[in-house]
């Protein structure tokens, strides 16, 4: 292989601290907040996920990009991460499946990533100090101006994201002649959600984030669907608005992750912001109504208030994550309405969660009886 010198770069946190690396392939400056992934597969499907909108990943694995990319694996219609912070870049790989490189790829998107950096030196760090912005540079030589423009960045408390990552006009997904409808309002929705619905005999109308709830009761849907997606839940005034006349109306309604922090503002419960959040395909949690543990795949920095969701005499906490006794799962006692913290459609992750979409369907199909 011919030597290939390689510009070096940095990674500036909001606290001054500082990580050096070198350029991947673009030059320039990327912002966001910084946050770490300890999958160990699947980067890919990490880098499109609309949840990461605005936010430089850190991946723990040791190696990215040695598999290389495959189309169909995308989780939307990009990437979607602000930029990328990794040990070791391979340029080359391995896997015959694949359409091409990940170099390629992040260059096609003009995003900026910085590799051969001290990864677990820098998550320990956030670990420590809790998640922060921070910008990864080519110019290592304008620390100062590049502190004046990360101070101007936004914290991602009280951010509204779901805008930037929702469709722009409504599309559908699945068999048209299916037996049941479900409306999903897109606040950031992955693809492998929408598989996991049309292929249980739903077909699914993605509404853009700002639908108002009239306009997707028209479509007359079995069921409704709140979807994943990037930044803080409060400022969803609208998702909250349509989550409570669901409700109200008591059709079947099924949230993941952002969809699932929806529903619990729609029933008067807080959120609030992590110190990391969770990251990875390996995080535990017990289901409380059958006992059984179950390993899944996780990507949020806000969650519930667990206080306040066990006294809500309308709730029931489903779901604990087991590292940390935060919620990972909540139903309404006396609706069709149920929802999760965590991503039971992985892409990447376990499978142990997918009766969660079986679960979604019993309930559409019972109501329509």
């Amino acid at each position: 292989m011919k030597y290939q010198s390689r510009k070096k770069a940095l990674i500036l946190l909001a606290d001054g601290t500082i990580f050096y690396g070198k350029a991947v392939g673009v030059e320039g400056s990327a912002f966001g907040e910084v946050c770490f992934n300890t999958g160990m597969t699947g980067y890919q499907e990490i880098f499109t996920d609309p949840s990461y909108y605005g936010q430089l990943m850190v991946t723990t694995n040791a190696h990215i990009g040695n598999y290389g990319v495959k189309q169909e694996e995308s989780q939307s219609d990009g990437l979607k991460i602000a930029g990328l912070i990794c040990r070791n870049f391979s340029y080359q790989y391995s896997r015959e499946q694949a359409d091409d490189s990940l170099e390629n790829f992040l260059a096609k998107s003009n995003l900026v990533a910085i590799s051969d950096v001290d990864t677990r030196a820098l998550v320990s760090h956030i670990r420590d100090n809790g998640a922060m912005n921070g910008v990864i540079s080519t110019e290592v030589y304008k620390i100062d101006e590049l502190k004046k423009q990360l101070a101007a960045v936004p914290n991602m408390d009280g951010l509204e994201l779901a805008s930037k990552v929702s469709t722009k006009e409504p599309y559908y997904y699945g068999d048209e002649n299916a037996t049941y409808k479900v409306a999903a309002l897109d606040i950031g929705i992955k693809k492998n959600i929408l598989r996991n619905i049309a292929s249980r005999g739903a077909y699914v109308k993605v509404f853009p984030y700002d639908t108002k709830f009239g306009d997707m009761a028209a479509w007359n849907p079995d069921g409704y669907f709140l979807s994943n997606g990037p930044g803080d839940p409060e400022p969803l005034e609208n998702a909250i608005s349509v989550a409570k006349q669901i409700i109200e109306k008591d059709k079947p309604l099924f949230g993941i992750c952002l969809g699932h922090q929806v529903i619990a503002l729609a029933n008067g419960v807080s959120t609030y912001k992590m110190h990391n959040g969770h990251r990875g395909i390996n995080h535990p949690v017990k289901n409380l109504v059958t006992g059984k543990g179950e390993i899944t795949s996780q990507n949020h920095g806000f969650a519930v208030n667990r206080e306040e969701a066990e006294a809500n005499t309308e709730l029931e906490v489903t779901h604990i994550h087991l590292n940390d006794d935060t919620v990972a799962g909540i139903k309404m006692k006396n609706k069709n309405c149920f929802s999760v913290q965590y991503h039971p459609e992985a892409s990447p992750g376990p499978n142990d969660s997918l009766y969660l979409f079986d679960q979604f369907m019993q309930m559409v199909k019972q109501k329509e009886l």
